[in-house]
């Protein structure tokens, strides 16, 4: 499995955790790490390289060419990173056909092998809108965006072939340029906005579940989706929004099992 991660270095120990439940939940899959970044330290990299070969995973490096984003609207709030996932097929090697993004806030808890061997079926991604309470969100963004799903861009099987060929960094700068006061989340609005028809739909209970949401998955599967199904069928939990559960004060549920991938990433 090819899996890409970008982020800074505030996130590398969210990093850490995501990858040791990545390891523990996908035996016997090879799995290759590549981060893609602009400004983490060499010291952060190889710490990170040491940490993923002690779990048998291989840490690629790719440092984003600062030149393809001279031309990119930013801010501080949203700096040239919020185009990398869009633009993953210009900046990982030609050699690579598909990668399974993924965010540093997420646990694994099952096997992605399913999602890896998923055919797109000439989708360019594959994606998990999140139902229930976001449901309203949904509806506000197909109005704001024109998108009939929103989909959250925490996960995302891309096919990287297609990408090249029909996904322009220039025309990505010009939506974010023109649509710049009506982005809430660049980079998702954008994958929403821009490419909401090439995007295959996954289930989310199973590949981006939404750990604020347990009570909505419960009552939508009439009490089928309780804690032990989510343990047996749930590949991923995506801790989504402010609250973390790295911080304290958090309440939802699974909380603690994050605090104990916290402690296994650790030793």
């Amino acid at each position: 499995m090819d899996i890409l991660v970008t982020l800074n270095e505030n996130y590398m120990p969210q990093l850490r955790v995501m990858l040791a439940s990545l390891a523990i939940n996908c035996p016997g899959e090879r799995a290759d790490i590549w981060l893609l970044h602009r400004a983490i330290s060499p010291e952060g990299v190889r710490s990170l390289n040491e940490f993923c070969l002690a779990r048998g995973m291989r840490l690629h490096e790719v440092r984003a060419n600062e030149d393809l984003f001279s031309g990119a609207p930013s801010t501080k709030q949203y700096p040239p990173e919020m185009y990398f996932r869009l633009l993953a097929g210009q900046l990982l090697p030609q050699s690579l056909e598909r990668v399974l993004y993924l965010d540093p806030d997420i646990l694994i808890i099952n096997s992605l092998k399913p999602l890896w061997e998923t055919g797109l079926r000439g989708s360019m991604f594959g994606a998990c809108a999140h139902t229930g309470k976001t449901e309203l969100a949904n509806s506000v963004s197909y109005v704001r965006l024109g998108s009939e799903k929103y989909y959250n861009s925490g996960v995302l099987l891309m096919d990287l072939a297609l990408m090249r060929r029909e996904i322009a960094p220039e025309e990505l700068f010009r939506y974010a340029e023109e649509h710049r006061r009506e982005l809430i989340l660049p980079d998702q609005d954008m994958l929403n906005a821009m490419f909401s028809g090439r995007i295959l739909d996954l289930p989310d209970i199973i590949w981006n579940y939404d750990a604020r949401n347990y009570s909505t998955y419960f009552l939508r599967t009439s009490g089928e989706a309780d804690t032990d199904w989510v343990m047996r069928n749930t590949a991923i939990l995506h801790f989504c929004g402010r609250a973390k559960p790295w911080k304290s004060m958090y309440r939802h549920r699974f909380g603690v099992l994050y605090k104990h991938y916290m402690r296994i990433a650790e030793r």
